[in-house]
């Protein structure tokens, strides 16, 4: 019974071995899991500048044109 016992205990139980090693798998995912946020944050801010220049071009360009038509429509009447 005794031999079942710490057969079992030894099979199903954490040793302070085991939860040190757990705990620095957990660290070292965590560390991972922050250098890839960084990473994304980075790719998302890249992106927001690219669609915040392509915005303004646009944005421009619908005033010019806009100037454009309003300028036309003046000189007609």
């Amino acid at each position: 019974m005794i031999d079942a016992l710490e057969r079992d205990m030894g099979a199903t139980l954490a040793t302070k071995t085991d939860i040190q090693l757990l705990k620095q798998e957990i660290e070292g995912a965590t560390q991972l899991f922050k250098l890839e946020i960084d990473h994304l944050r980075k790719d998302v801010e890249r992106d927001m500048e690219l669609l915040r220049a392509s915005m303004t071009v646009r944005l421009g360009s619908i005033q010019v044109v806009t100037a454009g038509l309003l300028f036309a429509a003046l000189k007609l009447t």
